[in-house]
């Protein structure tokens, strides 16, 4: 098995969460990551957001791996994999019935998304 570091967990919520994280390309608004030291995540979703409702539903558990291709071979793949900023490559699976995510980096996360919470800590 390639080796995986955990990244993040990400946790659908009803709650309000802010404005300015909100994604309109993805539908969804993500929070908390960068001002949390252990990878949580809030995760609302647009009512129009095309994601599984797995997704939508469920935590899930994201892992940093090498190889994004190998990582996802011949697992029940449910969302391919792409590319949600430039220099990072996402996908998601499902394991045990849990969503399970993905990321592969081309280079330092902390050049991908600059912040001064998150990679000072």
């Amino acid at each position: 098995m390639a080796k995986m570091q955990f990244h993040h967990v990400g946790i659908p919520t009803n709650k309000a969460l802010p404005e300015e994280d909100h994604s309109e390309a993805f539908k969804m608004t993500g929070s908390g990551y960068f001002e949390s030291r252990y990878g949580v995540e809030w995760m609302k979703f647009d009512d129009d957001c095309p994601l599984p409702e797995l997704i939508k539903t469920v935590p899930h558990v994201a892992f940093v791996v090498d190889d994004l291709d190998a990582a996802i071979a011949d697992k029940e793949v449910i969302v391919a994999p792409s590319s949600p900023a430039e220099g990072v490559r996402v996908a998601f699976i499902v394991d045990n019935g849990a969503p399970i995510e993905f990321l592969q980096f081309d280079r330092p996360e902390s050049e991908i998304w600059p912040h001064p919470n998150k990679f000072e800590l």
